[in-house]
C-alpha cells in the first residue's frame, strides 16, 4: 500500500441527484485517505452528507471548496447528469483526480471534454460502473479468457425493462451493461438499432420526459445490434413494464457452453455446457459457480482503491472516462441508427446527442 495519504472529498446537490449511490461514503474504509469536505448547496443535504462521510468541513459551493482545501481525489456524486461536465472539469483543473457518478455524461462531446481535460492534466477520471470492478467479474472474463465455454460467439443482454423500459433504461442501467459488455469482449465496430413506442418507430420530436435528467430518451422498446471487432456479436433489448421477467443480465454464448449472468452483479453464474439439447441426455443441466460474493455495494470502495492504484503507476482506472464515453456511444448509437435508418460506425461522427437535433 502506499505511503502517501490521499486528500478526498465529494460533491453532491440535494434535490438535483443527491449524492448518487453513496459516493462520498467509502472513504472511511480506506486506510490511506483523510475525507476532508463535502460540498452541497443545500444546507440540510450538507450537513448530512458530511456527517455520513466523516468530513471534517463542508461547503455550500463546490468551487469554493476547490480553491480553498487541497485535494488529491474528489467523487462527483450526482445522479443527474445536468452538473456533471462543469463539475468534473473543475475538479480537474484544480488538480484532482475524480470519481464520477455514472452516466458521467448525456453526450459524447461533453465525455470527450472530460476525458481531452484529465489528459491534459495528468490525472485519471473513474466512472462508477461498480460492476467491472467486482471480483466475481474479473473472474469470469478470465474463465472466458481461457475458454471455459468455447470461443465467445456472442452476448444477448437485457435492460431491467421497469417503468423506465426503453430509452430512460438504455441509460441510467444500460451503461453498466455495455460497460461489462466492452469489459469482456472489447470495442464495437459497428451498431444498428430499431427503436420504437407503442410499435411505432422513433423520429425525430418523438423523446419524452425522463424519471431523472440523463439527456433526452425516446422508446418504450429497444432492439440493438453490435458488430464487435473481436468477432463477437451483441445483442441488447429493454421492453417497458417487463420487470418481472427476471431477465436483467446476460448471456454469454460460447462454441463449447453459455454462461448466464443475472441480477445486478455477476456472482450469479450459471453454466450450460453444450449440446444444449440433447435428446438422449434429460437429466443435463445448469452447473452453477461458486464466485467471490463481493456485494456490488462494496464497488465504490474497489473503484478508489484502483483509482489510487491507477494514479500511482500512472495507468487507466478499470472503468475509465473513455470507457463510459465508449458505453455511450452505444446508447446513442442505438437513436443514430434509428434516425438515419442506417448501421452506425465507431466511433460515431455525430459527438451531440441525435435527438436534440
Amino acid at each position: 500500500m502506499s505511503q502517501k495519504t490521499y486528500r478526498a472529498a465529494a460533491i453532491g446537490h440535494t434535490g438535483a441527484g443527491n449524492f448518487g449511490h453513496g459516493l462520498h461514503t467509502p472513504y472511511k474504509a480506506i486506510e490511506n485517505v483523510e475525507f476532508i469536505a463535502v460540498s452541497d448547496p443545500n444546507e440540510e443535504g450538507r450537513e448530512k452528507a458530511a456527517a455520513e462521510a466523516g468530513a471534517q468541513r463542508s461547503y455550500a459551493d463546490y468551487r469554493d471548496m476547490l480553491e480553498k482545501e487541497e485535494l488529491d481525489i474528489v467523487s462527483v456524486c450526482p445522479r443527474w447528469t445536468t452538473e456533471h461536465v462543469a463539475m468534473v472539469t473543475a475538479c480537474l483543473e484544480a488538480g484532482c483526480s475524480v470519481y464520477s457518478e455514472k452516466p458521467m455524461t448525456s453526450t459524447l462531446a461533453d465525455g470527450d471534454k472530460i476525458v481531452e481535460t484529465a489528459e491534459a492534466n495528468g490525472l485519471k477520471v473513474a466512472v462508477a460502473h461498480q460492476a467491472v470492478y467486482l471480483p466475481a467479474t474479473h473472474a469470469i472474463r478470465q474463465m472466458l479468457n481461457d475458454g471455459k465455454i468455447g470461443t465467445i460467439q456472442a452476448i444477448y443482454a437485457s435492460g431491467k425493462q421497469d417503468h423506465r423500459g426503453g430509452g430512460e433504461d438504455m441509460i441510467v442501467l444500460g451503461t453498466h451493461t455495455f460497460n461489462m459488455m466492452r469489459f469482456f469482449v472489447g470495442d464495437v465496430a459497428w451498431m444498428q438499432s430499431h427503436v420504437t413506442t407503442n410499435g411505432k418507430e422513433v423520429g425525430y420530436g418523438d423523446d419524452h420526459e425522463p424519471t431523472e435528467p440523463v439527456g433526452p430518451v425516446a422508446g418504450d422498446c429497444i432492439n440493438s445490434y453490435f458488430a464487435f471487432k473481436s468477432g463477437v456479436s451483441g445483442f441488447f433489448e429493454s421492453r417497458r413494464d417487463q420487470a418481472g421477467s427476471g431477465r436483467y443480465g446476460m448471456e454469454i454464448v460460447g462454441s463449447e457452453g453459455i454462461f448466464s449472468l443475472r441480477g445486478d452483479v455477476a456472482n450469479r453464474l450459471m453454466v450450460y455446457p453444450y449440446p444444449v439439447l440433447v435428446p438422449a441426455n434429460p437429466d443435463q443441466e445448469w452447473e452453477a459457480h461458486d464466485l467471490d460474493q463481493t456485494p456490488f455495494s462494496s464497488g465504490n470502495e474497489l473503484a478508489i482503491r484502483d483509482l489510487i492504484d491507477a494514479i500511482e503507476n500512472d495507468r487507466k482506472p478499470i472503468s475509465a472516462a473513455e470507457d463510459a464515453v465508449a458505453a455511450l456511444e452505444m446508447i446513442l448509437g442505438a437513436y443514430e441508427s434509428q434516425l438515419t435508418g442506417q448501421r452506425v460506425s465507431f466511433p460515431i461522427a455525430n459527438r451531440e446527442h441525435p435527438l436534440s437535433r
